[in-house]
């Protein structure tokens, strides 16, 4: 009697901190998924668990020495055929296990060689676009070169007539360098 006395004061001093939750069924599949969201968003800080993904499901391999051989002599009990039948599922189960990774397998090779031919179609692709490119690229320079080359015949052969309007054209940059970095307000021009 004291020690339930002592519990109910030790409970009286300590705050629950869980509330009583009503008992919700859920009728849909819908208001489930609701109701285990709620559950969740409750203690969003508490880890989610997330299942691990199910092992493939892989056949029993055949044994490697079989103890009950069944036998070719009459008078096999009436259980015997049972235990035939389930060997005989079981093994069942295994060639077609087989034959679907087989499937799966050349698949899985054929999307492989795939992948493999398209890698290098676009490899093929990008190389002769890149050399179109860079044909490109010397027929410009080459076009730009001949270009330079050209006016410095030009220049060569009318350096002496322009190096006095040069000079000219010089100053008259430079006049009008000087005009444009000064605002037309404190220049007193209007």
């Amino acid at each position: 009697m004291a020690a339930d006395a002592q519990k109910n004061n030790n409970n009286a001093g300590k705050t629950s901190k869980k509330e009583p939750q009503p008992l919700v069924i859920a009728k849909t599949p819908a208001e489930e998924q609701r109701l285990k969201l709620e559950k969740l968003m409750r203690n969003p800080d508490k880890p989610a668990p997330i299942p691990d993904r199910p092992k493939e499901w892989n056949p029993r391999a055949p044994p490697e020495f079989v103890r009950d051989v069944m036998g070719s002599s009459a008078g096999a009990g009436s259980g015997e055929f049972h235990v035939y039948r389930h060997l005989r599922r079981r093994e069942y189960q295994r060639q077609d296990f087989l034959d679907k990774m087989s499937v799966v397998h050349n698949k899985n090779e054929k999307y492989m060689e795939k992948l493999e031919k398209n890698k290098q179609a676009a490899d093929e692709r990008t190389a002769k676009r890149r050399k179109k490119r860079e044909k490109l690229k010397q027929k410009k320079l080459a076009a730009k070169k001949a270009k330079e080359e050209a006016k410095n015949k030009n220049d060569a052969g009318s350096d002496e007539k322009s190096s006095n309007s040069s000079e000219d054209e010089e100053d008259e940059e430079r006049e009008a360098d000087d005009d444009a970095e000064v605002p037309s307000f404190i220049m007193g021009k209007k």
